[in-house]
């Protein structure tokens, strides 16, 4: 029996296509969805009898796992819970999006041991898992309705080409599946890029939508050093930050993105495009550090959730941050590890700056001294 083909574009309402497939991943059946980079083929990461159906479809080798596509970064630390610090900067600032880590997972505490042991076999190849999170729409909204993860891949035969178009899903797999969500070409039309992860070091397994030098960038650890106006007390520890790391990483402060370092102020109410006051460009220029060309920034959604360290400069300046984005609470700090706020010298003299610079300093040195670099 060929399989029921949905169009997305064509349903009256979405989420009614959405729910049709939700029914038959909880019942057990084999559903094509469109995801941004090619049709994967799906089934209940919890339904053994499903997953075993899926493996017979794709004519899988045995000794080329499956991946699992989890809800978001934060789901995938339930089936990780040791991932490394590059592992879950790669998922925060990928996901979902074009990218499948492979990482290590023998953690007792690992909701893969709750799955089913054929289940286990086949997502699982010398004790490192691949972990997705597809940012197609539906895919997202099936997922956050079902219980568990899903066993997803692509929705072809092994060793054919990939499937773009729902067409070519039924032809390459037939009455396999019993379900197509039709959502016309896949937007990019080549697969994800696979990356194994091992501690703090990558290696790209497959090439794919994502280049390496993107994921080189992506992977760079960020430090955001956040004030109010980001034109004098976040500017100066910017410069101040860098200077100290490229003295601990022995380079110079220009080649730190290339040691994988990036630093990077903003303000909570800052303007766009605001220059640094006069009194914090003069008093770094006699530290031989220069604030001339600093613009300021606002704080944003995407610069707190790339952030790996946010360092406010008083406790207020943290409560703010963390009230509008709970999740980056672990990641948000007061940059005196003892929560001293640093003052705001603005409307004072230059000698208030000066103090406000020193304090700085003496904060970042214990700050970086204590990265894990």
């Amino acid at each position: 029996m060929p399989p029921l083909v949905i169009d997305l574009a064509a349903a009256d309402d979405s989420r009614d296509v959405v729910h049709r497939a939700v029914q038959a991943l909880a019942e057990g059946k084999l559903v094509a969805l469109p995801t941004e980079t090619v049709y994967g083929l799906a089934a209940l990461a919890t339904d053994a009898a499903a997953v075993d159906r899926l493996l017979s479809a794709k004519h899988r080798p045995a000794n080329q796992p499956l991946a699992l596509a989890v809800k978001s970064a934060d789901d995938a630390l339930d089936y990780v819970p040791n991932l490394s610090p590059l592992g879950r900067r790669l998922a925060r600032r990928c996901w979902p999006g074009p990218l499948t880590l492979v990482v290590p997972d023998r953690h007792p505490e690992s909701l893969l041991t709750r799955l089913p042991a054929s289940v286990r076999t086949a997502v699982l190849h010398d004790d490192a898992i691949g972990l997705r999170v597809p940012a197609h729409p539906a895919v997202i909204d099936i997922m956050k309705m079902l219980a568990g993860p899903l066993v997803l891949t692509s929705a072809n035969r092994s060793g054919q080409a990939d499937a773009i178009t729902a067409e070519q899903v039924v032809a390459a797999l037939g009455d396999t599946v019993q379900l197509v969500i039709n959502d016309g070409p896949a937007q990019l039309g080549q697969p994800s890029t696979v990356v194994r992860v091992h501690d703090n070091q990558f290696s790209v397994l497959r090439q794919g939508v994502m280049p390496e030098q993107t994921l080189r960038r992506l992977s760079a650890l960020m430090i955001v050093l956040v004030c109010t106006g980001n034109t004098c007390r976040s500017p100066m520890a910017e410069a101040i930050c860098r200077k100290l790391l490229a003295e601990r990483l022995g380079c110079k402060i220009e080649e730190l993105p290339q040691r994988g370092v990036l630093v990077t102020s903003a303000g909570l109410a800052a303007m766009g495009g605001s220059r640094a006051s006069p009194e914090a460009v003069a008093v770094l220029s006699q530290c031989g550090l220069t604030l001339e060309q600093h613009e300021s920034q606002p704080v944003t959604e995407q610069l707190v959730r790339q952030a790996d360290h946010i360092w406010t400069m008083t406790r207020a300046h943290r409560q703010m941050l963390v009230a509008e984005w709970p999740d980056a609470a672990a990641r948000t700090e007061t940059l005196s590890r003892d929560q001293i706020d640093i003052a705001d010298p603005i409307g004072g003299p230059v000698e208030y700056y000066r103090k406000c610079a020193e304090q700085i300093q003496a904060e970042l040195a214990v700050r970086v001294a204590e990265l894990e670099l």
